[in-house]
């Protein structure tokens, strides 16, 4: 389990936090004053238990109104565990505590199993956790026994009733004769999800609050969890968590349906325990280190190093959009003004192994992740995105999330419903091209007299599919093109010879210090025939 670290925003600047590549971030490791507490402190009991007999219905509703009673009261810090060995865990500590796959919950009954992770080294906040079976809510007790400890003297510093720190769902995704991972949620609210022949890129979590504000990021987290046990043959798993955080609290119901696609039907019922923060919905989070568009050098022998490259939204207008990632030199946070959005997402376009010569990694094999809202619209707000800054891959620095215009105020709770799909590509409607790539460079003129400036730059940009794609090269397509902020010229638009690839280059001049914020589609007689190409461009010199 490889080292990787989550890139967050605070009042003092960048911040970075640890957290292990099949875990999402450990946000538990922010600094904070907690209580301290031995380490044979329980996980709180599930009041349902006492219930003779609950629907799923009744389940969540009993979870919304422990969210409501949580947001009415006071913040308290959950209890952690700081004494002993076992709070002080390192990394390769940690590694040698192994869950022992014959002692997963519904072992050989469903085609769900689910194992569990031990507290310990950045998971100091053990979770209750219950399981729902045949109407009856019990608390899931912490047994020792499932875990494997292979430190020197570990095992008998762990307390009987410990309580978990997460859990992994398994499922046979890809042979019907072996379990793979399908899920895992570990550490604040954040989750991972795979679809077949997929390996572990992007995170999804719960909630964003105050994401990339001076006042810093706060992270709300996953307390407690209920696990709904399938029918023997049920292709689809229920979990209901309650989450909580200093200014807010929400309970959640997760229906997982994995296959070459997962989907996860997400219901959230939301309390504010105080007003004035952004809040962002349906976050999520991944890493863009360098690719075809990179202006900034890595020596590295890999041509790529991504988990997604790039931001894609269908606006309430009908318009998709695809916004390339880039590796800032300076924090870049944008907002897409929309109104009832369709879906949004960050995706791994490209899937060529010879793009990434990365045969560990699998970086052409990373998930893309689509947020699509369901029921009533969201109404008025922006999908957000923010790229931060990073030298390494281990470093998670982009977020894109939906923040709505209005304050979230503590008199009505917020109810919403989307549906994230775990996937490769998502495909346009048949009419429409999508961008292939995107790449720049030096502009200038080579010995010309004085020699151009650097911030001279050429943009290069291919489209493919769609009817574009069967039009003859001296078909009268043209671009619709438009900068925030310097001069575009030198278009040239043609088809290459022999393919289905139409390329259009330019030259984007005299932005000086600032940033470019750059949109362009083709069409052909006033008719649109690609998504939206938007990017923003920062000088070497941007302020």
């Amino acid at each position: 389990m490889e080292k990787k670290y989550y890139l967050i925003i605070s009042a003092c600047g960048i911040a970075i936090i640890m957290f292990a590549a099949l875990s999402p971030l450990m946000a538990a490791a922010q600094t904070s004053t907690k209580e301290s507490v031995p380490t044979d402190a329980k996980a709180s009991p599930s009041q349902a238990a006492e219930a003779a007999s609950v629907t799923q219905e009744e389940l969540f509703n009993s979870v919304v109104e422990k969210a409501r009673t949580l947001a009415a009261e006071p913040y308290a810090e959950p209890a952690q565990i700081l004494d002993g060995r076992l709070g002080d865990l390192t990394y390769e500590d940690f590694q040698k505590i192994r869950f022992r796959p014959e002692a997963a919950l519904w072992r050989e009954q469903t085609l769900f199993e689910v194992q569990f992770f031990h507290p310990g080294f950045l998971y100091k906040s053990p979770l209750a956790i219950n399981v729902l079976e045949s109407g009856k809510v019990s608390p899931l007790p912490f047994n020792k026994a499932s875990f494997r400890y292979d430190g020197e003297g570990l095992e008998d510093q762990v307390p009987n009733d410990l309580g978990y720190a997460g859990f992994r769902i398994q499922y046979p995704l890809n042979n019907p004769d072996y379990k793979d991972e399908l899920a895992v949620f570990l550490g604040a609210s954040y989750f991972r999800l795979l679809a077949q022949d997929q390996f572990y890129g992007l995170s999804a979590r719960g909630l964003a609050v105050d994401t990339a504000l001076p006042r810093g990021e706060e992270f709300p987290a996953f307390r407690e969890f209920w696990l709904v046990k399938p029918a023997e043959e049920d292709t689809s798993m229920t979990v209901f968590a309650l989450l909580d955080s200093p200014s807010i609290a929400g309970a959640y119901k997760f229906l997982i349906t994995p296959g070459p696609r997962t989907v996860v039907d997400v219901n959230t019922v939301l309390f504010s325990r105080e007003s004035g923060h952004q809040i962002g919905i349906a976050p999520l989070t991944s890493m863009f280190l360098y690719g075809e568009n990179s202006t900034r050098h890595f020596d590295d022998f890999r041509p790529e190093v991504h988990d997604s490259d790039g931001l894609l939204m269908h606006t309430g207008s009908d318009e998709w959009i695809w916004r390339p990632l880039t590796n800032p030199r300076h924090l870049n946070v944008s907002a897409f003004m929309d109104y009832n959005p369709r879906g949004f997402g960050l995706m791994q376009r490209d899937r060529n192994y010879n793009n990434y010569m990365d045969f560990e990694t699998h970086y052409h094999q990373r998930p893309s992740l689509w947020v699509e809202p369901l029921g009533k619209g969201w109404g008025k707000g922006s999908v957000r995105l923010v790229e931060i800054p990073t030298n390494e891959e281990v470093n998670d620095n982009i977020v894109a999330f939906w923040a709505f215009d209005q304050e979230f105020g503590t008199d009505e709770p917020m109810r919403l419903a989307y549906r994230l799909t775990s996937l490769n590509n998502l495909d346009l409607p048949d009419h429409m091209a999508r961008v292939l790539r995107t790449r720049t460079g030096w502009g200038g003129i080579p010995g010309a007299s004085p020699p151009q400036p650097r911030s001279v730059r050429r943009f290069v940009i291919d489209f493919q599919g769609g009817d574009l794609s069967t039009l003859h090269p001296e078909q009268p397509v043209a671009p619709e093109i438009q900068t925030s902020n310097g001069k575009i010229n030198d278009l040239v638009l043609h088809k290459l010879p022999g393919t289905d690839i139409w390329r259009l280059s330019f030259r984007l001049q005299e932005t000086g210090e600032l940033k470019a914020d750059m949109r362009v589609y083709l069409t052909l007689r006033g008719k649109r025939l690609t998504e939206t190409w938007s990017y923003l461009y920062e000088p070497i010199i941007a302020k």
